[in-house]
């Protein structure tokens, strides 16, 4: 299990990729693309206008809320725990699964806000992470070498444990 150190948690204040004030700026520009969500709001936002993202995660959460507007499972439905300020084994180990067997819809048990991290390091090039970055709209992350090796800088600044 990867934990965040309390000191390092304002790396993951600023956008982790390019930031659009709502949907409807980002939908031109995923058209005909692998779409990873993750978050209940923007899984949510992306089915209301018709699309499916290859692989949901969602907690049923939004800023620490209960979410109502709970997305619709599509696929296969996995179940993983992962604490809030953490990146569970299991967590890494779905997301690699969901990668090569769309469409996935990861339901975690705490949070999953940290998922873009593993997600973007597993993820092919040219796929788009959505998340949302609360009051201020949502991020689009195209994946490539250079998302790869941020997210991968990020991941550095959490410590390894043995859960």
């Amino acid at each position: 299990m990867f934990v965040l150190p309390e000191e390092h948690r304002k790396l993951f204040k600023d956008p982790f990729g390019e930031l659009y004030q709502n949907m409807d700026a980002v939908i031109p520009l995923i058209t005909g693309r692998v779409i990873y969500a993750v978050g209940d709001v923007v899984t949510h936002n992306l089915q209301k206008r018709g699309i499916t993202p290859a692989i949901a995660v969602v907690d049923g959460q939004t800023m620490r809320a209960p979410c109502n507007r709970m997305p619709a499972m599509t696929g296969e439905c996995v179940r993983v725990e992962n604490p809030p300020g953490t990146i569970t084994d299991d967590l890494v180990l779905a997301l690699r699964q969901a990668i090569t067997h769309t469409p996935v819809t990861i339901v975690v048990d705490g949070e999953e806000d940290l998922a873009v991290i593993p997600l973007v390091i597993a993820a092919p090039d040219g796929a788009i992470v959505l998340y949302g970055q609360p009051h201020k709209g949502v991020v689009l992350r195209t994946v490539d070498a250079k998302a790869k090796a941020d997210a991968g800088r990020l991941l550095s600044h959490f410590h390894r444990i043995d859960s």
